[in-house]
């Protein structure tokens, strides 16, 4: 579980977040949503260690006060975490093999052999069986999210962030990405949390959403609770579309 208490931040003498708070629990895939400039990026940041919260605020990783740890102290807690990143930041340079091995180099001492059997297991997860030698720019947009997220599981995680998952996808691949995000939360019984603008990720994986406004938690619930909510930013803000108006038509 990955907790966040009363969570400010300041830069400068601009306000960027609000008292923030809520729970990330594991098993479950946790969506944070929000237009661009409320506050999205700036609590992931936070929540990563990237940004230190304001005085008086906290975030716990099953218990740990992360925000007091020393960056020795978080260096444990930071492996526990995964992440894919919004471009799969892939090394162009490495294959396949080497991209998802490159964190068990860094924070193991496992054997060319047990990394290799690790990388085998992880690629097989994501549906990518004999594609160790491949390089980045041989691969799918598709497949290069896929890469990512076998990355990102190599070291076994407790938490996954994932940072706009769909982001330059087409419809089809984002479903499958979606699946695949929310089959191994289940499975591995990750804290899972996705940072997102894709309305289909919502309806379909939003075990827990959490919509930020203006830098506040402005309103949390699950997928199903969000076809009902009055809250009418919410309301703005997921059915802006006439197709998702037309949706919510049909549901409620």
């Amino acid at each position: 579980m990955i907790e966040v208490k009363g969570v400010n931040k300041m830069f400068g003498d601009t306000q960027i977040l609000f008292d923030i708070t809520t729970e990330f629990v594991p098993g479950r895939v946790n969506l944070i949503i929000g237009a661009s400039g409320q506050g999205k990026s700036v609590l992931t940041k936070c929540i990563v260690g990237l940004h230190e919260v304001d005085e008086g605020g906290a975030i716990l990783y099953d218990g740990r006060n992360f925000s007091a740890m020393t960056q020795r102290e978080r260096s444990v807690v930071r492996q526990e975490i995964g992440m894919l990143f919004q471009g799969s930041a892939l090394f162009d340079s490495l294959s396949v093999e080497e991209n998802v091995k490159f964190p068990l180099r860094m924070f193991t001492d496992m054997s060319e052999a047990e990394m290799k059997d690790r990388v085998n297991e992880c690629l097989d997860r994501v549906n990518l069986n004999g594609k160790n030698d491949l390089k980045p720019a041989e691969t799918s947009g598709g497949m290069q999210k896929r890469i990512g997220i076998a990355r990102a599981i190599a070291m076994n995680p407790k938490y996954l962030f994932c940072d706009e998952p769909n982001s330059g996808l087409d419809p089809k691949t984002s479903i499958v990405i979606d699946n695949l995000i929310k089959e191994i939360t289940y499975e591995y019984n990750i804290t899972t949390v996705v940072i997102t603008h894709d309305m289909n990720s919502v309806m379909e994986i939003g075990d827990h959403i959490m919509f930020i406004n203006a830098g506040r938690n402005w309103w949390e619930g699950s997928n199903k609770d969000i076809i009902k909510t009055d809250n009418q930013e919410v309301v703005d803000f997921v059915y802006a579309s006439s197709f998702m108006k037309n949706l919510r038509e049909k549901l409620i």
